[in-house]
């Protein structure tokens, strides 16, 4: 593996996958005295952002049959329980 004029090298595939490396995913290295280590950022995916923003914002309680119902738009809602 080779350093590009660029200062970019490829990550193997393998490395990658065991990691889930996806493109667009962030990472930071660790300086030791002679090596440098590569993690994935803190978790930083803006999937996670959106649902600790809406966790806990929801005013009416319904059962995951409701809510499955209304994603599928039934037309006749199932009765909530209590």
């Amino acid at each position: 593996m080779q350093i590009t004029s660029k200062g970019q090298v490829t990550i193997p595939q393998e490395i990658r996958i065991r990691l889930g490396l996806l493109p667009h995913t962030k990472v930071e290295f660790e300086l030791g005295k002679d090596h440098a280590r590569i993690r994935k950022a803190g978790d930083d995916s803006r999937g996670r952002r959106i649902v600790e923003t809406l966790r806990g914002s929801a005013d009416v309680r319904m059962t995951t049959d409701e809510i499955m119902a209304m994603t599928r738009a039934e037309t006749q809602p199932r009765k909530r329980r209590k």
